[in-house]
């Protein structure tokens, strides 16, 4: 497979195939290819039910434009889409200390635009704690986020441990 430069999977017909053949239960709903007519058509042929696939079309924007239309179609409930999450946040803070920590991380997340990654994050929890996954107690730098710790993210308190959050967020 190749990327383009936004960092998008484009298969030829024969990489496909050998995908398919390796793994024929492998999920290529979002597998774009450089021409899906063949495909589509046994599909149309075979009522096989599959996903038809969709045709390769190189982005002719910037990088940051195309993060964002890719963020939009994040699968979540309407219910977290619509979340005040920097509301939320706040009201799980229980010091001034952890409001003000809170307060200087939500900026620094707004000026990325990165307010439907954190409520993406909070279904991906509260769906993993719904379902009794486990996941790890903390990794790297992003224990430096209080924020990231409040949604249960990592386990690792930042404010005790005094964590500067310009590690996580440069």
């Amino acid at each position: 497979m190749k990327y383009d430069r936004c960092g998008v999977a484009v298969a030829d017909s024969n990489e496909l195939c050998d995908l398919l053949y390796q793994n024929p239960q492998a999920n290529i709903e979002h597998v774009y290819v450089n021409d899906p007519a063949q495909f589509n058509d046994a599909v149309d042929q075979l009522f096989a039910g599959f996903e038809k696939l969709r045709q390769y079309q190189n982005a002719n924007i910037d990088i940051a434009e195309f993060d964002q239309q890719m963020q939009s179609t994040w699968n979540m409930p309407d219910e977290y889409r619509a979340l005040d999450i920097a509301e939320w946040l706040i009201g799980q803070c229980k010091t001034d200390a952890e409001i003000e920590r809170v307060g200087t991380e939500l900026l620094m997340y707004q000026e990325r635009g990165m307010f439907d990654l954190l409520r993406q994050l909070k279904y991906i929890i509260d769906t993993w704690r719904k379902n009794n996954i486990v996941w790890g107690v903390g990794r790297g730098s992003s224990v430096a986020s209080y924020v990231l710790y409040l949604l249960g993210v990592h386990k690792i308190n930042s404010i005790k441990y005094n964590l500067d959050i310009h590690e996580f967020l440069r």
